[in-house]
């Protein structure tokens, strides 16, 4: 299960954007994941994503549900794009 992460309400420029035009992000933040998928064969294949993760996936990629007053996104681990990895900052060398 996947958050969408709300994009910016203006442009660099400071120009405000209106709900009407705005699309849906194509970032998110996993919140949950199951066990894995099943193969062929019904061995189970682990996930790699995990909860926590920020994540990039196709605009139509997969089923809208809406749990406890929350949109979610719940996908196949093959709908997402990429993890986005954040930066550690550089140690200093000694």
């Amino acid at each position: 299960m996947i958050r969408r992460i709300e994009g910016e309400d203006k442009t660099k420029g400071g120009i405000l954007i209106p709900d009407t035009v705005k699309e849906k992000p194509q970032e998110g933040e996993v919140v949950a994941v199951g066990p894995g998928a099943r193969d062929e064969s019904g061995k189970l294949i682990a996930l790699e994503v995990k909860a926590g993760d920020r994540v990039l996936f196709g605009k139509w990629s997969g089923s809208e549900v809406k749990i406890d007053g929350e949109d979610l996104l719940i996908m196949k681990e093959s709908d997402i794009l990429g993890v986005i990895e954040r930066a550690t900052p550089a140690k200093k060398a000694t």
